[in-house]
């Protein structure tokens, strides 16, 4: 009897290469191996054991509202509307859901129909381009070194969206008012949906004001923000992420969220909406750290001759191989089974990207950090 095959679909897809080789670290670290971890895209912030104590069971054990629990929708389109400059309605331009990685990918089933095509710039986070494809639309790749004015060239009649990342992975570079006001620009000019990946919006230098993509778009007629509140405030794997966008997308994309998961876990949501206040207290001072560990450690990355692209937000370095004979994934490889170090290769970023490598510095003490970087330097010595 023949075996019913699978979607052909998945073929189209590749595995994640962060993930791919922080699951290889988790298998190491099972084992007792001491690997520097310079891959994981998180920040680890001293934040208290959480308590449920108290909170009301007849909630928490069960179903919220399907755009998420009403008092978590009003601290975080609060704390939004500061953000843009424009008021938030936590009734109708707010959805809460599991990671904003399901954001992006309900914002982009959203919009797209077979065959539309949606501008990536590069570097771009691991899973743009095949969220795309799993919305049945089509990638294209912007190479890194035509900077953000490119994507006007790309757009064609097929061109239905484009991605911005701000602060952006891989690189911690902020995208500022003329260059957020050129994109808005193209997007009325061409018809086109701005989904706006702002993750990473709270990992600013001390003293630096967060410019997010709806500020030029007042009606939000075509930009869709996704945030990450899991990110931000260092509990990742709590997967809480929300959207931001006008009331008539809220609707569609609830009607995703209603088949997809029903609604973001309840028992976290009601723990951050008690504790928002308490929380940001106790993670702002740790982000300033970690990106002031960000911007040393791109002093000692130039120090040693190794050029990073420009940025200076998030916890993330996207470091040139230099002279180094080896590819990206070689590399990444290579210096995980000599030196016991783990980054991310390059090319997961895109086409053009195969001479880089991510380095996250949100998960270790900089002593360790330092260590890794002198292992970086040494491997682009050795394999010249």
């Amino acid at each position: 009897m023949s075996r019913p095959s699978h979607a052909s679909l998945l073929d189209g897809l590749s595995e994640a290469p962060s993930v791919r080789f922080n699951n290889r670290i988790y298998e190491m670290k099972d084992t007792g191996a001491d690997v520097i971890t310079m891959s994981l895209g998180e920040a680890f912030f001293d934040i208290s054991m959480p308590s449920f104590d108290g909170m009301p069971s007849a909630d928490i054990h069960h179903y919220s509202h399907s755009r998420g629990v009403p008092l978590l929708r009003q601290k975080l389109a609060k704390h939004a509307s500061v953000d843009s400059g424009l008021p938030v309605d936590p009734d109708s331009e707010i959805l809460v859901t599991a990671g904003s990685k399901l954001a992006i990918y309900m914002a982009l089933t959203a919009v797209l129909e077979q065959g539309d095509e949606v501008i990536i710039p590069e570097p771009a986070w691991v899973s743009y381009p095949d969220q795309v494809r799993m919305c049945r639309g089509v990638p294209v790749m912007v190479p890194w070194h035509e900077g953000y004015e490119a994507p006007a060239s790309y757009i064609t009649p097929r061109t239905r969206a484009i991605v911005v990342n701000n602060p952006h992975n891989p690189t911690g570079r902020r995208l500022g008012t003329v260059e957020l006001q050129s994109l808005h620009d193209l997007a009325v000019k061409h018809s086109l949906f701005i989904i706006a990946d702002e993750a990473y919006s709270e990992f600013l230098p001390k003293g630096e004001r967060f410019i997010s993509a709806d500020q030029f778009d007042p009606e939000r007629d075509h930009t869709i923000v996704c945030k990450s509140m899991s990110k931000n405030y260092g509990i990742s794997g709590w997967r809480i992420g929300y959207l931001i966008a006008n009331r008539f997308m809220i609707e569609q994309i609830n009607k995703l969220q209603q088949h997809i998961i029903t609604c973001a876990p309840t028992i976290l949501s009601c723990y951050l909406a008690e504790n928002y206040d308490m929380l940001r207290e106790t993670t702002r001072p740790q982000i300033s750290r970690v990106v002031d560990v960000r911007n040393r450690m791109a002093e000692e990355l130039a120090a040693r001759d190794i050029r990073c692209l420009p940025g200076d937000s998030t916890f993330y370095l996207f470091a040139s191989l230099g002279e180094s004979r080896l590819n990206s994934e070689d590399f990444a490889t290579e210096l995980l089974s000599r030196h016991k170090v783990a980054v991310v290769p390059g090319i997961g970023y895109g086409g053009t990207c195969d001479r880089f490598i991510r380095i996250a510095v949100g998960a270790e003490p900089e002593e360790r950090l330092l260590r890794g970087i002198d292992a970086i330097a040494s491997m682009i010595a050795a394999t010249r």
